[in-house]
């Protein structure tokens, strides 16, 4: 909608204008004379305006004398001494032959808020009598003519413009320069040139202005400024108005600037200052309006203000300053507008805020604000009240909803936690907007709140608010425009009957998310305007209606979260508008709808949708942003179309059934930040081409069936963070090519046939931000680069691990005034011995997982550095050493896993210090001695032990006190270096003797078949009867051929696919009979052995040799 341009400004700025620059025109009485009346004539039929919006020139007529003309002003002489054509909406210029500059006598003239839409005319110099000139806002652009400087008499000159970016619509003072153009102006008192583009730096302009020693007001904001703010500028005595917003100073506030003795307003916001800003300033007797906001460097307390202090505005908005709030706030009895937003102050408010009876404007929001709300029982006059986002908590003063004046409560997201009371007796009739979003506030919605007749926006959700809310109570508010009663215990009874639909307001925003609906709520239908709604997160069953896509307003739409099973369309009929749609986690069947052709965003994510991706969905979908298909059971392959989206940033269609090839048009797109396509059956090779402009931010294509290696180009995407191409068979080396990428958060490669070593010897690493790595499952090789791991900051505490800040990997997708839409990256882990989903990856969540390799050599002591890990997995490679004292830094630790290595020594007394471990496992390891007391090892399971035949102490039944069976875990083997050169006869007649004896007894056995089984059952009885007393279990089972055939087979299968040491195959040599390890308990009550039938049987020894696998368990 076009918006008219000539009354859009006379709003705005008529009042101020005639309060500003403080001009009065009287109007003299008296015969104009002819060629004055005839001139002015000339002049209105030379100009071009729209009559409908003009009240001077519409009206000037040769009838009436021409000093009675609206806008004229007349000297007694009868000559035109004032002329005022602002916000006559004249269109084109003039130039240098118009008859205006035949008025020689005029001393005022106001041309502002028109638009000339043409350069200055030189012809201004002809009128020599000027005191005023006007020419602000009026579309003037180009160069400022030098004539100007010859109006000598100026006392007010002001040539404003529009801040433009735009060359062509600029108004510039560059040549001539500032110097040029003010020297000959010496008796200027007010000078305003906002908008102007100024290209000096900070000596050049206040060397200009020090040339004006009768200057009072200045303002040159949004000039194109830059070099600090001089000092020297004090020298102007007179000084009362200083405005320099939106220019790029970057340079302190002089302490000078507190010398002005006739300061009366200082204003440099946005002018990007640094350091800290003088407390002295804010104590300038005269001052009454100060405004620094939107500096983020500057910083500094407030003052203790005086009494009787003269400010009436007080703007330190998005500032760094910091501390509390002085109780002596109420000495500033005349302070109107304070607005403290967005910057760092902390404490409780002082309750004399109340005090400040003037107070109109208040704005603490996004602070640390704590403590109660004071009651302002005495701000009679305050309509704007905002301390959303801080600390603030107790109960709401009920006072607050009396103020007779107060137009808008915004007290969203702070922590208040009583009942809401709002008096029925003295409620506000102006109030129009009420958030109170965000709390913990209880108890029912007091029904007095449907007593603010004006209220237009009503926002209560993420509260605590319960009981019935009829939806019928809502049609006393006939201004409502915003309706958020969401995440409440709320049930909304949304049944309207047919004769109240009529009296319900035209509601823009509907949000209702979880408030227990069963449907759809009948008043929606009605509501013609409706813009944005939101049903997400209730129990709405069935279908959605067909006339939800009839309304012909409705630009956002949310309906996730429910048990929808179909959609009663056809959706092609929806709204023109509708752009945002949001239909995931329902019950949703069939073929994908057909989309809005307007559509932004689109999230058909975790449905039941079963049909293939439309081929044409590129080409149609011309403005999408944001399209999520992931979690259905789409079919087919990716469209090409899907490149020809220039606005595309997100694209998820993971977990699917998708097959084919990944276009490769879609990895060159410029545009693109997350492609998110794991869990499919996509196929191909990945040597795509990544262009030099690459915005990626996040790429999975985990578990798919992706070969090659990794493209090179990928190093081109300079803000990845998440690198997710696991559970593929990509074949590739340690991909040294990104440690340039500086942004790089996770990188998972697990599960692929990545091969050589770990590290960059001759790269110098910056992943500075890695938080997850995980290469399990691949052949990496070698020693662990130590050295690396010192780069890796982002896993290494701060010195103070109290002091957390939490954020999670995210990407902002759509921004509203009021936040806005993020992609929320997710990853799968081994952690703890299972599988987790990451949803939300927090930047406090740190894994390394180098499980499953072929790594050898000790841990290298850097990584016991990385103070920040929360899980470890080393397990099922081939390190070698003592697991090291210092691992006991690693205090946020809660999963660590070295099994299946040949770690040797004892296990280090500092491993009993980590409190947050509650998983461990260091089974099958060659550690020995006692382990180490602590309230955390002896709450692990013995399987977490298991597999080191000299390691002893609890959880482990075996004594450490038995010296005969465990050696001191310090000490060698004693039986070599005690035994000297003696041989004791009698041990080895014994051994012999039970050899002979033993062949004699088994070797007939071995080919009789009956014998076989008998010698079989006389063992299984012995070890059923012992075992069990030792802490041990075993289940027989029966062996015939056919079965041991079988078992021959599967070993030979599981020899030709292992690819582990030759220690392993030793060990797997060892037991070749079929063993139920850790399935079977002894029931000592009933002498009786359990066996658990959930556990599997294997012919080789329980070890897991994938963090996949399945363990057994009793």
């Amino acid at each position: 909608m076009r918006i008219s341009f000539v009354p859009w400004l006379s709003f705005i700025f008529c009042y101020w204008y005639w309060t500003h620059h403080g001009v009065a025109i009287t109007v003299v009485h008296g015969q104009c004379l002819e060629d004055q009346q005839q001139l002015l004539l000339k002049l209105k039929s030379s100009l071009k305006f729209k009559h409908q919006f003009s009240s001077k020139l519409v009206s000037w007529n040769e009838s009436i004398d021409c000093c009675q003309w609206n806008g004229v002003t007349c000297f007694d002489n009868r000559h035109v001494s004032g002329l005022d054509l602002s916000l006559e909406s004249i269109q084109g210029g003039f130039d240098n032959s118009s008859s205006l500059f035949s008025l020689q006598n005029l001393q005022v003239l106001n041309l502002a808020i028109n638009n000339f839409n043409s350069v200055i005319p030189a012809g201004f110099n002809k009128l020599k009598n000027l005191t005023y000139l006007n020419l602000s806002y009026a579309g003037f652009v180009g160069d400022i003519p030098v004539e100007i400087s010859q109006l000598t008499r100026l006392v007010t000159l002001d040539i404003s413009s529009f801040c433009s970016y735009f060359a062509q619509r600029q108004l510039r003072l560059k040549n001539p320069n500032m110097q040029k153009i003010v020297q000959k102006l010496t008796r200027i008192r007010q000078l305003y040139l906002d908008g102007v583009t100024i290209t000096a730096q900070g000596h050049e302009w206040c060397n200009a202005l020090l040339q004006l020693p009768n200057l009072q007001e200045v303002s040159m904001s949004c000039c194109n400024l830059s070099g600090s703010l001089d000092s020297s500028l004090t020298r102007l005595k007179n000084l009362s108005v200083i405005r320099l917003d939106g220019n790029d100073l970057f340079s302190s506030v002089p302490e000078s600037f507190a010398n002005f003795k006739n300061l009366t307003s200082l204003s440099l916001s946005d002018c990007r200052l640094r350091g800290k800003f003088p407390v002295k300033i804010f104590e300038v007797a005269t001052l009454s309006d100060i405004d620094i906001s939107f500096n983020m460097d500057l910083h500094g307390p407030l003052p203790e203000f005086s009494l009787n202090g003269h400010l009436r505005k007080l703007v330190v908005s998005n500032t760094s300053l910091s501390g509390a709030l002085p109780v002596s706030i109420s000495n500033l009895s005349q302070l109107s507008h304070l607005d403290l937003s967005f910057s760092q102050f902390n404490g409780t408010l002082p309750i004399s805020l109340s005090k400040l009876k003037e107070l109109t404007y208040l704005d603490l929001s996004f602070n640390n604000f704590s403590g109660p709300v004071p009651s302002f029982y005495m701000s009679k006059n305050l309509t704007h009240l905002d301390m959303s986002f801080n600390l603030l908590n107790g109960c709401l003063p009920p006072s607050l909803f009396t103020l007779p004046f107060i137009r808008l409560i915004q007290l969203s997201d702070n922590n208040f936690q009583c009942p809401l009371h709002v008096l029925s007796s003295s409620t506000s009739n102006v109030l129009e907007t009420l958030d109170l979003s965000n709390n913990n506030l209880q108890g029912s919605i007091p029904v007095t709140i449907f007593q603010f007749k004006s209220l237009g926006v009503l926002q209560l959700s993420s509260n605590k608010f319960n009981g019935t809310i009829q939806i019928d109570m809502f049609q006393k508010l006939e201004y409502l425009t915003t309706l958020d009663l969401s995440q409440n215990n709320l049930l909304i009874d949304a049944n309207v009957r047919d004769s109240h639909l009529s009296f319900l307001p035209k509601m823009r925003n509907v949000k209702l998310a979880s408030c227990n609906l069963t449907k759809f709520p009948s008043f929606i239908r009605n509501q013609s305007k409706l813009v944005s709604l939101d049903l997400s997160s209730n129990n709405i069953q069935g279908s959605i209606p067909r006339w939800i896509w009839q309304l012909g307003s409705l630009t956002q739409f949310n309906i996730s979260n429910n048990f929808l099973t179909m959609i009663e369309g056809p959706v092609q009929n929806a709204s023109s508008t509708l752009s945002v749609i949001d239909l995931h986690s329902n019950q949703l069947t069939g073929n994908l709808p057909v989309f809005p052709v307007h559509a932004t965003y689109l999230d058909y994510s975790m449905n039941d949708f079963s049909s293939s991706i439309p081929p044409k969905i590129g080409s149609y979908l011309s403005s999408i942003i944001f399209m999520s298909l992931s979690r259905n059971r789409l079919v087919g392959s990716l469209p090409e179309s899907l490149c020809n989206n220039s606005n595309l940033l997100v694209l998820d269609f993971s977990y699917n059934q998708l097959k084919g090839t990944i276009p490769r048009c879609l990895m060159q797109s410029e545009t693109v930040v997350v492609l998110n396509l794991q869990h499919n059956q996509l196929s191909g090779n990945i040597d795509f081409t990544f262009p030099v402009s690459c915005k990626l931010r996040t790429l999975n294509l985990n578990g798919n069936q992706l070969v090659g290696p990794i493209p090179k180009t990928l190093s081109n995407c300079k803000e990845l963070e998440v690198l997710n191409i696991g559970n593929n068979h990509v074949n590739d080396g340690f991909p040294c090519f990104l440690k340039k990428l500086s942004t790089l958060r996770v990188m998972v490669l697990r599960e692929n046939k990545m091969h050589g070593i770990i590290g960059c010897p001759n790269i110098s690493s910056n992943w500075q931000m890695l938080q997850i790595v995980d290469l399990a499952l691949n052949n990496f090789s070698g020693l662990l680069p130590g050295k690396a791991f010192k780069t890796w900051k982002s896993m290494m505490l701060d010195e103070d691990p109290g002091i957390l800040n939490f954020s999670q990997i995210q990407s902002q997708v759509l921004k509203y005034s009021s936040g806005g839409i993020y992609y929320h990256d997710s990853v799968t882990v081994a952690i703890k011995g299972i599988q987790v989903e990451l949803v939300k990856i927090l930047n406090v969540f740190t894994i390394i997982d180098f499980s499953s390799n072929k790594l050898q050599g000790p841990i290298p002591e850097e990584l016991m550095n990385l103070t920040g890990l929360v899980a470890l997995n080393l397990s099922h490679n081939a390190f070698t050493g003592h697991i090291p004292p210092s691992i006991g830094n690693l205090r946020q630790l809660e999963s660590l896993d070295l099994s299946m290595n040949h770690f040797e020594g004892s296990i280090p007394t500092q491993l009993a210090d980590l409190s947050f471990l509650s998983y461990l496992n260091l089974s099958y390891n060659q550690l020995v001695g006692k382990i180490p007391i602590g309230t955390q090892l002896q709450s692990f399971e013995a399987t977490s032990f298991a597999g080191n035949a000299r390691l002893c102490g609890p959880p482990l039944t075996r004594n450490c006190n038995e010296a005969s069976d465990i050696p001191n875990a310090n000490s060698t083997d004693e039986a070599h270096t005690d035994s000297g050169d003696t041989l004791d006869l009698s041990f080895l007649l014994g051994g012999v003797g039970f050899g002979v004896g033993a062949g004699l007894v088994v070797a007939p056995c071995m080919f009789w078949k009956r014998g076989k089984k008998w010698i079989n059952h006389i063992i299984d009885t012995i070890l059923l009867t012992v075992l069990p007393m030792f802490g041990q279990s075993y289940t027989p089972i029966d062996n015939d051929d056919e079965t041991e055939e079988d078992a021959e087979e599967e070993d030979s299968d599981m020899d030709e696919e292992s690819d582990y040491s030759e220690d392993q195959d030793i060990f797997s040599y060892l037991f070749q009979e079929r063993y139920c390890v850790s399935c079977s308990k002894f029931d000592i009550s009933n002498k009786k052995v359990l066996h658990d039938p959930r556990c599997t049987c294997y012919h080789s020894p329980i070890v897991s040799i994938s963090i996949y696998s399945k363990s057994c368990s009793s």
